[in-house]
């Protein structure tokens, strides 16, 4: 169940915004059911053991889905990079823009590709594989 701290941050949006949120909330909440979700860094993130895994924020280019082991996923649509890190991103000007498909492909590879964010810190800002 999307959490309450999420259904306020999507009803912050705009409306155009916020009906891109919601839809993208339900299908992060519903296809990854083991996942902790909460507002991080002040946007949604869902979490697989405490290392982040998905997320989405408003940005001037449109609503951004980010997947932080996303580069790795080796998937064209997911094609703004970091710089620094391993994540990789689209983004949604309309809810109609959402393939659901894609998403739930890289929501499956979110689970077996996973770099170790968690312990960034510890690490100095290395980031090490852990799948």
């Amino acid at each position: 169940m999307i959490s309450n701290e999420i259904i306020s941050y999507n009803n912050s949006q705009s409306e155009n915004d916020s009906v891109i949120c919601d839809k993208i909330a339900f299908i992060i909440d519903k296809n990854l059911e083991e996942a902790e979700s909460k507002i991080w860094h002040a946007h949604p993130v869902w979490f697989l053991e405490g290392n982040p895994i998905v997320g989405f924020s408003k940005q001037k280019k449109g609503i951004r889905l980010m997947f932080w082991s996303g580069r790795s996923f080796n998937e064209e649509q997911l094609n703004v990079e970091g710089e620094k890190f391993q994540d990789a991103s689209v983004f949604y000007n309309n809810v109609n823009e959402i393939n659901e498909t894609d998403i739930l492909r890289w929501l499956k590879k979110s689970a077996e590709i996973q770099w170790d964010y968690k312990n960034i810190v510890k690490r100095k800002g290395e980031l090490i594989r852990l799948k």
